[in-house]
């Protein structure tokens, strides 16, 4: 590392993978619920469970943001981080609202709104935490020699996630009105400016591994920003085909959602070509695994996996079933988890200066998680065009059709046992790195 700041980045990525191991958790409890596996029921009922681990979901990809932002914006900026005090006091905030808000659920303490179940006292709190990082990572960016495209890309995607949470504070009476403000969160978070999130740290991780020229990468840069812009925003309308507004949602959303896939197709072009074009020899092979891998999975998981259900004639069979789920696993997978390991592969040896990127539990924890994650998408994938058969064309009943379709599940949790034993080779990585130390300043 360069900036001894930089070191906060650490006990975010820490927290980032703590909430991840608890997801996985909560994912397993789903899983065995599916199959009739029900001893935790009584404690933990499935609608706690799936509000829990989508929760923590984001909260484990949002610390790890931040941490990215603590890394990346002090190096591109040239400038030690404003204020270092203040940025563990927003971490601890961050740790413990996420706890009350997890806490909460399990005493039915929630809102009910899907992906926005954090009661309205503590979004209040959400808003002054994001705040207060948002003012370091500008302040820093501000005060530093440099302002360059990557960085200013990462800090517009971080400025717009904060001010696209408002809309989901807002109190509607009606059902309609609450839903078609609750996308703009939703939706413009995964299919917007998280799109810009990750192109920061994708462009900052290959002009760092590839050696490719700053201006090509950047030059790159603008044209994904711009795809995620015209598609993204107007593709919302997807998600407004059957909650009570206007038939012009109908095509709007329709052709809008045929081109969501062309910002990550861009991504993924991008990432392979600078791959190919670079002449440096970056030797943290793991890193440019995840960084790939990134731009590769997200094309084929947020990008074809939810144009190939988001559009009307097949949106009115699909939605709400488990070819959602299908969708949403390889795609938050793809796009943003693996962007997050990525960047933590990169940065853990300069934080500490222990090259330890050359094991082969490195290697196996990255083809163990992404095939595993593979093979739930796939049972996910078959169980959904199941279900959707049975309820939607033959009309049985949801819970008759649950039965029917248990044995995917099994083959999910499966898949399942795979993909955590890749994460737990990763995080055993993470720990065996140890903590960073100034000794590490200048390594990199």
């Amino acid at each position: 590392m360069r900036y001894k700041s930089q070191k906060v980045a650490y006990w975010f990525f820490a927290l980032s993978m703590l909430l991840l191991t608890l997801q996985i958790v909560y994912g397993f409890v789903m899983g065995f619920d599916r199959i009739g596996w029900q001893g935790l029921h009584d404690y933990i009922p499935f609608n706690t469970a799936r509000a829990v681990h989508t929760n923590l979901l984001v909260m484990w990809l949002l610390s790890g943001f931040m941490g990215a932002a603590y890394y990346i914006i002090p190096e591109e900026s040239e400038h030690e981080l404003v204020n270092v005090k203040l940025a563990y006091i927003q971490l601890i905030a961050f740790a413990l609202v996420g706890v009350a808000a997890i806490v909460g659920y399990h005493f039915n303490y929630w809102e009910g709104r899907k992906f926005l179940e954090i009661p309205r006292p503590l979004d209040w709190l959400v808003v002054v935490d994001v705040l207060t990082f948002l003012g370091l990572i500008l302040a820093t960016i501000y005060a530093g020699k440099k302002k360059t495209t990557t960085s200013l890309v990462l800090a517009m995607g971080l400025l717009f996630a904060a001010l696209l949470y408002l809309p989901g504070m807002i109190w509607f009476d009606n059902q309609t009105m609450d839903s078609f403000f609750r996308w703009w969160v939703v939706h413009l978070w995964v299919e917007g400016v998280w799109e810009l999130i990750m192109g920061g740290i994708l462009a900052f991780l290959l002009i760092k591994i590839t050696g490719v020229d700053r201006e090509v990468i950047e030059k790159w840069l603008y044209v994904i920003v711009g795809l995620t812009f015209i598609s993204g925003i107007l593709g919302t309308g997807h998600h407004y085909y059957y909650i009570g507004v206007g038939k012009i949602w109908l095509i709007v959303g329709g052709i809008f959602s045929a081109l969501e896939p062309l910002a990550f197709l861009g991504m993924a072009l991008f990432a392979v070509a600078m791959y190919r074009k670079g002449e440096k020899k970056h030797p943290n092979k793991i890193a440019l695994s995840w960084t790939l891998g990134t731009a590769i999975v997200s094309f084929v998981g947020a990008g074809l996996l939810g144009m190939a259900h988001t559009l009307p004639q097949v949106n009115m069979y699909t939605h709400g079933t488990l070819v959602t789920a299908m969708h949403g696993h390889l795609a938050f997978w793809g796009a943003y988890a693996m962007i997050v390991l990525a960047i933590i592969s990169y940065a853990m040896p300069n934080l500490t200066g222990r090259k330890l990127y050359d094991s082969n539990r490195g290697v196996l924890a990255f083809w163990l998680s992404n095939i595993g994650m593979l093979g739930m998408t796939v049972a996910f994938g078959v169980a959904g065009v199941a279900q959707v058969y049975l309820e939607r064309k033959v009309g049985l009943e949801f819970g008759v059709v649950q039965q029917e379709i248990e044995v995917h599940f099994v083959i999910l949790l499966i898949c399942a046992t795979m993909f955590a034993t890749g994460i737990c080779l990763y995080l055993y990585e993470f720990i065996k790195y140890g903590t960073p130390n100034d000794e590490a300043l200048q390594l990199n």
